[in-house]
């Protein structure tokens, strides 16, 4: 349901329920900001994951094979990410008027 006009309390809490957000003051209504589904990464994907570099995963690769470790994945929770144009997708970080802004909306 789109919703505008929301302070950024308002904007998280919806952020959190999986929405995509926006304020309204930003140049092209394809930029949008949303929070990144909390994942579980096997250790057998891995290998397989061009988003990582190579010696990020042999680090993972370790501590995989490290019995005291007892880690079988990587974890991804917590971010938001914003999506530009051409469906770049990079972190998103507030700026203090992200942050007192009143001109978040709900897109959907």
């Amino acid at each position: 349901m789109k919703k505008t006009n929301l302070k950024v309390g308002e904007a998280i809490e919806a952020i959190v329920q999986g929405e995509r957000l926006r304020r309204s003051s930003w140049p092209k209504e394809r930029k949008f900001i949303f929070q990144q589904v909390p994942s579980d990464i096997p250790s057998a994907v891995i290998p397989k994951m061009q988003s990582l570099p190579q010696k990020v995963k042999d680090f993972f690769e370790s501590t995989f094979k490290d019995e005291s470790e007892q880690i079988d994945s990587i974890y991804y929770t917590d971010q938001i990410a914003e999506v530009g144009l051409s469906n770049l997708i990079t972190a998103f970080s507030a700026s203090i008027s992200d942050l007192l802004a009143e001109d978040w909306e709900i897109l959907d």
